[in-house]
């Protein structure tokens, strides 16, 4: 099956503005015209709500929408009850956050499914928990 790229949302907002804070590894992930990207809801969703506060570079969601729909690499994930029970198992509890609880669990869930599963995040508890590899 396929390798899966789960983005967070530092990952999607700094790709989108082309922020220098974006980790060589994921831009180089991300620049890969055979890559296939992931974005759980819970992601869009907050990038959404930085947009809506003024926090980030991001125009506009309509924006934000575009950029993501327009890029044939990226599949929005939603967030099912499949990622919500996956959120409970041991694996998921360990993301104290519940939105990268549900990011990460968007890809525990692809990996039950038999896909190979890399997150892309500078999350340091997303990285220091071990449950997906990490590329930044």
């Amino acid at each position: 099956m396929a390798h899966k790229l789960i983005l967070d949302t530092h990952a999607l907002v700094w790709y989108l503005e082309g922020n220098a804070r974006l980790g060589g590894q994921a831009k180089a992930a991300m620049t890969n015209i055979e890559s296939e990207m992931v974005l759980p809801l819970i992601a869009l969703a907050e990038a959404a709500f930085l947009i809506e506060k003024g926090r980030i570079g991001i125009p506009s969601i309509s924006d934000l929408l575009s950029d993501v729909e327009n890029d044939d690499r990226i599949e929005v994930q939603p967030l099912t009850v499949a990622v919500f029970e996956r959120s409970l198992t041991p694996e998921g509890l360990r993301i104290p956050e519940l939105h990268d609880r549900f990011i990460v669990s968007t890809g525990l869930v692809l990996q039950d499914l038999g896909n190979t599963v890399s997150i892309l995040t500078k999350d340091g508890k997303i990285t220091s928990s071990g449950v997906l590899p990490v590329i930044w």
